[in-house]
């Protein structure tokens, strides 16, 4: 039997500094990362994804970070092939891969336990399905797809409505064993407050970067484009630059959102099992991932 290839999944929700640490365990095991965030992949929206810089990188490399045009659609099905291509090239040059980002489906892809289709959004479907029930989207669902409805909790309102589009798409996932041997990493802290903390200022740098700026650039050169109008960070600004908004309200707004996407993530990353946590505001995460990685290589 093909031993499988061993690599690190670095994950967590925002602002816990999953970059930096990715970057330091690249360092030290001769690794190189791959990008797990859904919104890395577009060139151009830089400060409000806090897509690291070249400083930041260190000189290791990154992979599937700026590979698509904010007019691309990417799907979780494409994201499994590109990273698979990374992790295997990597892997045959002798290197680590590590993943890292806080996408949870990425990571969830990863497990493979089946093989996703690239299938890709449909924001207009999307838009009338939240306009309806959980009840409703599920009785549908099952009408279409009853194993895989089986394999979905009915308070999922986002899973369930991706699950229609992929049922629509009249395309099946093929089950499929982990290709990897995966060691789950997970940052987060122990006070909840304290990540919030971080996340708030985190957000006043961005403005400080020219957040405001990049919002109008990306306006003016593709206006109200789906990718633009779901990213926390750009879409809370088209307001201030085009009906007069507040800027201060909108950046309060931008704070609330990244809370409660972080929220999200916790909850996501706590339902994945094999997790190793890592809390940031109480331990040295460098020394104990460090150890982690040591005993798992």
């Amino acid at each position: 039997m093909e031993q499988k290839i061993k690599i690190i999944a670095l994950a967590g929700p925002s602002a816990t500094g999953k970059s930096d640490l990715a970057v330091k365990l690249a360092e030290k095991f001769c690794g190189e990362i791959i990008s797990a965030d859904s919104r890395y992949i577009y060139k151009e929206i830089n400060i409000a994804t806090a897509k690291p810089t070249d400083e930041e990188k260190k000189n290791i490399p990154h992979y599937l970070i700026d590979i698509c045009d904010v007019t691309d659609e990417y799907s979780v099905g494409r994201f499994v092939k590109d990273a698979d291509n990374c992790i295997r090239d990597i892997n045959k040059r002798g290197k680590l891969p590590i993943v890292t980002g806080g996408t949870g489906l990425y990571f969830r892809s990863l497990r493979g336990t089946f093989d996703i289709p690239e299938v890709m959004p449909d924001y207009e479907f999307r838009t009338k399905a939240e306009n309806l029930s959980n009840e409703e989207l599920y009785k549908e669902l099952s009408a279409l797809n009853p194993e895989l409805t089986e394999k979905i909790h009915i308070n999922n309102k986002r899973k369930i409505i991706r699950a229609l589009e992929i049922s629509k798409a009249n395309v099946v996932p093929e089950s499929k064993d982990c290709p990897y041997d995966i060691l789950w990493l997970c940052l987060n802290a122990k006070d909840r407050q304290y990540l919030y903390d971080r996340a708030n200022l985190r957000v006043d740098k961005m403005f400080e970067a020219g957040l405001l700026k990049e919002a109008e650039f990306l306006f003016g050169k593709y206006g109200q484009n789906g990718i633009l109008m779901n990213t926390i960070g750009i879409k809370e600004l088209y307001d201030v630059l085009y009906n007069n908004g507040d800027l201060a309200y909108a950046a309060e707004e931008i704070k609330k959102n990244t809370r409660h996407y972080i929220k999200r993530q916790i909850s996501w990353f706590k339902t994945e099992k094999d997790m190793n946590y890592l809390n940031i505001d109480e331990e040295d995460i460098f020394e104990k991932s460090q150890t982690l990685v040591s005993d798992f290589l």
